[in-house]
């Protein structure tokens, strides 16, 4: 299942809560990984966002926990409206709160998107099909490789164009890797990794969400590559 809350709202409606967080990521000096304020908070906005998404949510807003200090709200939530305008969303409200009363050793964040679902029932598990085709689009990436390889990050702006098609299934790749999500997305069935043939390494963290796979029919792939362009990569499942 998608790592989303859904909360039943109204008659037909309901909320979705996507999240995503951060350690050790940030410009203080015991941070593991040193990268701007503005990109830690762009990345997990996109993790949460995706999954909001994925799951049929729309988001309506936005929440930051900041760990990283008073002095970095402003560069974090540039960030966070950076990927915003990327999805069209640029007029989302933000809010949130800042641990002011103790200073950390390194920096961190939480954040969680709010989203409206219209007609119940899109987060699910589905029922895998041997007519399905996979790809995955983007390349599995964490740590500094997120910033040295950006050129293979997936943009969000794809993803949301791939997320409107219709008779297809996404689902974004998290830090336990390609084979591990390919196996949370359909019911009774487990592959192995022997059986998943792609030229993408399955069973590496893909940190933010660099990646995500797609199953469609096999008439979208033409539209599929047209979208995706060089993000896309083509995923086979061999039979046993």
């Amino acid at each position: 299942m998608r790592d989303i809350l859904t909360i039943p709202f109204g008659y037909e409606d309901s909320l979705i809560i996507s999240s995503d967080n951060s350690g050790a990521i940030g410009m203080k000096q015991g941070d593991l990984v040193h990268v701007p304020y503005e990109t830690l908070a762009y990345y997990s906005l996109r993790v949460a966002a995706m999954e909001c998404f994925a799951a049929g949510g729309e988001p309506i807003s936005v929440v930051l926990q900041n760990f990283c200090g008073d002095e970095h709200w402003e560069e974090l939530v540039r960030g966070i409206r950076k990927g915003l305008h990327e999805l069209e969303l640029a007029q989302i409200p933000i809010t949130g709160s800042t641990e002011s009363n103790f200073q950390l050793n390194q920096s961190a964040i939480g954040l969680f998107i709010v989203g409206k679902q219209h007609i119940r029932g899109t987060n699910e598990v589905y029922e895998y099909n041997e007519n399905w085709k996979l790809a995955v689009i983007g390349v599995p990436l964490v740590g500094n490789e997120v910033i040295e390889q950006e050129q293979h990050v997936v943009p969000l702006s794809i993803f949301r164009r791939l997320s409107r098609l219709n008779h297809g299934i996404i689902w974004p790749v998290g830090s336990k890797g390609i084979l591990y999500e390919l196996n949370q997305m359909f019911d009774q069935v487990r592959f192995t990794k022997e059986q998943v043939i792609t030229e993408l390494d399955i069973v590496k963290s893909s940190g933010p969400a660099t990646c995500f796979i797609m199953a469609y029919a096999g008439d979208m792939e033409e539209k599929m590559k047209e979208i995706a362009g060089e993000y896309f990569h083509a995923m086979k499942i061999a039979r046993r």
